[in-house]
This record gives C-alpha cells, sequence and structure tokens, in this order.
C-alpha cells in the first residue's frame, strides 16, 4: 500500500501546480534579516492560479499527476490480466463441459462450496433434475460431479475476483482525485461492463438449463449467448488494456507521413480482424464444430464440403451450422495471419523505434504460433490442455496487436 500511495502524492506535493497554490512569502528587508518571514500576508500575495483556485471555491488542482497516472495504468494492467484469466478459465470450463454443474445463481450465497456428505447429495439431486444429467450424463459418480461443479464454482469465483479488482479501486482512486475527468468515464464504462458480464454469464447458463422437447440434441447452452458472453469480455479486457498502455507507454513522436497513417490504418484492421477471429471460436465451442471435420487443408475430402448450406434460410448456416461454422474459422484464422504478414513487412519498410518494430515481429511470430495449435488441435480432435492453449494464444495475438496500436498512436498535440 505504501509503495501504491508515496509515489504519486510525493509526485503532487512537488508538482509545480501546487506551489502555485501556496502563498508567496513576505519579501525579506533589505538588511538580509530574517524579520520579514513572520510577516503576515496582504491581499492579493497569492498566485494567479491560487485565485482563480480560490475564488472559483476549489483549493486543489483536479488535473492527476503523471506518478498516479502510472497507478492507474498499472491498476488497470492488473485488472486486464485479471479478466484473460478469467476467458482462459471459462474456455477450460466449456472443454470439461462442466459450465451446467451449478444450476441457480446467488451472488453471495454460493460462495460456500457444499462442506459435508449430504450437501453434496442435495446438490447432485438438483444438477439431476436438468437436461445434461437426463441425457448425458446419466451415470455420473458423486465423485465425478464434484469435479464439474468445482470448475465451474473457481470460474464463478474468478469472476467476483474481477469485479472487486475493479470496483474497489476505482472507487480509492476516484476518492483520491486521481482520474481525471476522461479517465472518470471510463472506469465507469469498465465497472458496469463487469457488472454485465456477470449477469450476461447467468444468462447464458440459463440456456443450457432449459428443457427442448423437440430437440434431439445434447444439451449445451446457446452459442449465441456464449459468443455474447465471450465477445463482451474481450471488450472488457482490450478496453481495460489499451487504456493502461496509453497510460503507461509514452507515445512516439513519429513524422506523420503518408506510410505511417497506411500502416496505422492496416494495424487498426488488422487487430478487429484478430478480434472477429477470436470471436468465431465461440461459435466453434458452442456447436463443438471442432470435431465435425478434423482434417487439415481440406474438410474431408474436398476444399468446400457439400453440407456447408444445409439449413434454410442460409443465413442460418452462419451461426447454427457446425461445418460451415468451422469453415469461417479457418477462413478468418487464415486472412488474420495474412494479414499480420503483410503488416510485418509494411512495417519494415518504415523507420520505426526498436520498440515498436518488436512489437511487429512479436504479432508475427504468435500469429504463426497460433495457426500450428490451432491445426493441431484440429487433427488431435480438441484435447483440453491442447485447444485450452489455443485458446488462450488468441488472448495472447489480441494484446500484442493493440500493443502495436498503441505504438502506433498519434501524437496529441
Amino acid at each position: 500500500m505504501q509503495r501504491l500511495l508515496f509515489p504519486p502524492l510525493k509526485a503532487l506535493m512537488g508538482s509545480p501546480c501546487l506551489r502555485l497554490l501556496a502563498p508567496r512569502a513576505a519579501p525579506r528587508s533589505q538588511c538580509g534579516c530574517r524579520c520579514g518571514i513572520g510577516t503576515p500576508l496582504r491581499p492579493g500575495q497569492y498566485s494567479t492560479i491560487s485565485e482563480v483556485a480560490l475564488q472559483s471555491g476549489r483549493g486543489t488542482v483536479s488535473l492527476p499527476s503523471k506518478a498516479a497516472e502510472r497507478v492507474v495504468g498499472r491498476w488497470l494492467l492488473v485488472c486486464s490480466g485479471t479478466v484473460a484469466g478469467a476467458v482462459i478459465l471459462g474456455g477450460v470450463t466449456r472443454l470439461t463441459e462442466s459450465g451446467l454443474s451449478m444450476v441457480d445463481w446467488h451472488l453471495i450465497k454460493e460462495m460456500k462450496p457444499p462442506t459435508s456428505h449430504e450437501e453434496w447429495e442435495a446438490e447432485f439431486q438438483k444438477y439431476q433434475q436438468f437436461p445434461e444429467f437426463k441425457i448425458l450424463n446419466h451415470d455420473m459418480t458423486l465423485a465425478e460431479f464434484k469435479f464439474i461443479w468445482y470448475m465451474e464454482y473457481s470460474h464463478r469465483m474468478w469472476g467476483r475476483l474481477v469485479g472487486l479488482a475493479y470496483i474497489l479501486p476505482a472507487a480509492y482512486f476516484w476518492r483520491k482525485g486521481w482520474l481525471s475527468h476522461n479517465m472518470k468515464g471510463r472506469v465507469l464504462a469498465l465497472c458496469g461492463l463487469v457488472c454485465f458480464q456477470g449477469l450476461l454469464g447467468w444468462y447464458m447458463v440459463k440456456s443450457g438449463l432449459e428443457e427442448k422437447p423437440d430437440s434431439h440434441d445434447i444439451p449445451r447452452v446457446s452459442q449465441y449467448r456464449l459468443a455474447a458472453h465471450l465477445g463482451s469480455a474481450l471488450v472488457l479486457y482490450c478496453a481495460s488494456l489499451w487504456t493502461s498502455l496509453s497510460l503507461l507507454l509514452p507515445p512516439h513522436k513519429l513524422p506523420e507521413t503518408r506510410q505511417l497513417l497506411r500502416l496505422r490504418r492496416f494495424a487498426h484492421g488488422t487487430t478487429g480482424l484478430v478480434f472477429l477471429t477470436a470471436l468465431s471460436g465461440a461459435f466453434v465451442a458452442g456447436l463443438d464444430a471442432g470435431l465435425v471435420y478434423n482434417s487439415f487443408p481440406k474438410m474431408g475430402e474436398s476444399w468446400i464440403p457439400e453440407d456447408l448450406f444445409t439449413f434454410s434460410p442460409i443465413l442460418r448456416n452462419v451461426f447454427e451450422n457446425p461445418t460451415m461454422v468451422q469453415f469461417d474459422h479457418r477462413i478468418l484464422g487464415i486472412t488474420s495471419v495474412t494479414a499480420i504478414t503483410a503488416l510485418y513487412f509494411l512495417s519494415r519498410r518504415i523507420p520505426l523505434p526498436r520498440r515498436t518494430k518488436m512489437a511487429a515481429a512479436t504479432l508475427l511470430a504468435l500469429a504463426y504460433t497460433q495457426v500450428g495449435l490451432g491445426i493441431s488441435t484440429l487433427l488431435m480432435y480438441v484435447p483440453t490442455p491442447l485447444a485450452a492453449t489455443h485458446q488462450s494464444g488468441s488472448l495472447a495475438l489480441l494484446s500484442v496487436a493493440l500493443w502495436l496500436m498503441s505504438e502506433l498512436r498519434r501524437v496529441p498535440k
């Protein structure tokens, strides 16, 4: 706590703004003695900034110091890390088919897990009343149920930790006056998105607990709600990381040439493409589309499978046909790595700082690593450790893309 508080306070106390706010000392006499120090101050002996502050009814400067900005930037960096952990843990929860093991939601009550054998039996009996147990896990033992229950429990508890990591420090920094006017709006939006994310998670789980008499498919959550849940988490992650990098990394004073403008726009478009590719993975996970065609580069015996447009109307295939969903994810992945390759070679043609070149090279290396992980996951029929690594790789790729965007951002005037 001392490391968190003292650097910003020292910077604030030593800043020129606060020195201007202090009253001027009475002038010393010509003899050089110290008799003038204790003379009372007359009206008009305050600086101009102090007079304006006092006339407006405020005695402090509202702008935060650079040290306070660094503290806020580090806090948001930690917050983005907790969101990344929640996304990774949520992916493992989906891969282990654990997301429907907790059949109700309570903000405080469910924080205490079952402890006795009777409590576990009661929890297991609640699970047995829902479609996943009746159709898919009717022979599950209590020990197996405990495993999937603890997976979902860990994900929910981590979500609460994410909420605390945002809300409590935000309230503290707000009270201390370390947030600028624009930053207050961003922080409010981030905290609101965290709360919305928790509600959206339960809304997603409810879709897998509903009875569907007309469906012959295995019980699973709606792929639309899963994509919305992942998408909002990615937005929260990107917004937190981007704000953090903007506060922690000083912008480079690059000459605003036409080549740099083109590179900046291309980097923005590539980042959006990486985001869309990661989001399409939610539909792959929601429909188990990774188990449809486990071959590469062809899908089965052909480049374009025959069952791409099985559903009617045609637009349904994009979101509900597992074959089309996997095909789209492949195309988006190939397009993303092609765009990243082009971005790298485009950056080589422009004189850039060493840190910016490092970001571009790291992005290229991660892109090809991610492609290798995706192909391996597909060919090996989606083993959980490899699939979880592939999902984590998408976050790493998105992080480095944001880093490169931050390196290329325009210097504010």
